[in-house]
């Protein structure tokens, strides 16, 4: 039998895995692996872009910088997250605020310190990138329409640390880029309305608090009509090779986010909203491998424009 001491390490274990969204972790490094794999790199030889230690400091740092990320932007929203998240707030709160603050910098230290072995740009983007988090939790997540485009810009960013790496600007990236980002900044108007009453108590300027719900709509809407540019631009224009069975699927699924959205009115039915926005993401992520499937087998993709 576990003794009390050790019952309580592991609550307060579980506790900051859940401030840290831990879940999320290694999707986000998957995803940076992949896009150097197929999108990034793909005149390498996946196994060298596997041992790059430079590249594995990298997806490191980013990594740990999104999870410090997670914990001050936690520590900001306890407040809101009491109402808005109960069950997962009572979790949270077994770790205390101090804790938090102090695992948060000696993250954020320990971040800073290996990017030295990459180099002094890499000390200046992820340094720029940690104040950008702490910055956007503190101040610019309460601003109306700022705190949405900031999220999502923050939210694709560490994908911008591999590109500056491997020093490669191919268009599709950006188109890439652009449908992520319209993803990731729909999913945070469908969390807005999603957290409304917490939002409201708390004085957070969010589109449905100034606007109304039925605004909010539109807005989503304006901006899932929009995806069709970035994917039209993957599928007709750019070679994502099989792939692009990926953005025509994802196309149908936003229909019926769309037909959703429209009959949501609680907040259960925008949870379901958020998890079908999540699992194109993270299908998204997977995906990639479709580009060049081949890479699998021979440990080198096609270059892919």
């Amino acid at each position: 039998m576990l003794s009390r001491k050790s019952k309580h390490t592991i609550l307060k274990v579980l506790s900051m895995f859940s401030v840290v969204r831990g879940y999320n972790i290694p999707v986000i490094a998957l995803a940076q692996y992949l896009s150097a794999i197929f999108i990034l790199a793909p005149e390498k030889r996946a196994l060298s872009v596997l041992l790059d230690f430079n590249l594995f400091i990298i997806v490191l740092a980013s990594t740990l910088t999104i999870a410090s990320g997670y914990i001050i932007n936690n520590f900001y929203d306890s407040k809101k997250d009491l109402i808005n998240r109960p069950n997962k707030s009572k979790i949270d709160r077994l770790v205390s605020q101090k804790t938090k603050l102090q695992f948060y910098f000696t993250v954020n230290f320990f971040v800073a310190l290996i990017a030295f072995f990459v180099s002094f740009r890499a000390v200046l983007f992820f340094s720029v990138y940690i104040f950008l988090i702490w910055f956007y939790s503190h101040k610019l997540k309460k601003q109306f329409i700022i705190g949405n485009l900031t999220a999502s810009f923050l939210a694709v960013l560490p994908f911008f640390a591999i590109l500056l790496y491997y020093k490669n600007l191919y268009p599709q990236i950006l188109a890439h880029a652009t449908f992520l980002f319209l993803l990731i900044l729909i999913r945070e108007i469908i969390k807005d309305l999603e957290n409304i009453k917490g939002d409201i108590a708390n004085n957070y300027q969010t589109i449905p608090v100034k606007f109304g719900e039925e605004f909010a709509k539109k807005a989503i809407t304006f901006l899932t009509i929009s995806c069709i540019i970035p994917v039209y631009f993957l599928i007709e224009v750019y070679n994502v090779g099989y792939m692009d069975i990926y953005f025509y699927v994802s196309l149908i699924v936003l229909i019926l986010f769309l037909f959703l959205l429209w009959k949501a009115s609680t907040k259960l039915q925008y949870i379901q909203l958020h998890n079908i926005l999540k699992f194109l993401i993270v299908s998204g992520v997977f995906c990639i491998v479709l580009i060049n499937p081949e890479v699998l087998i021979n440990g080198r993709a096609m270059l892919k424009i």
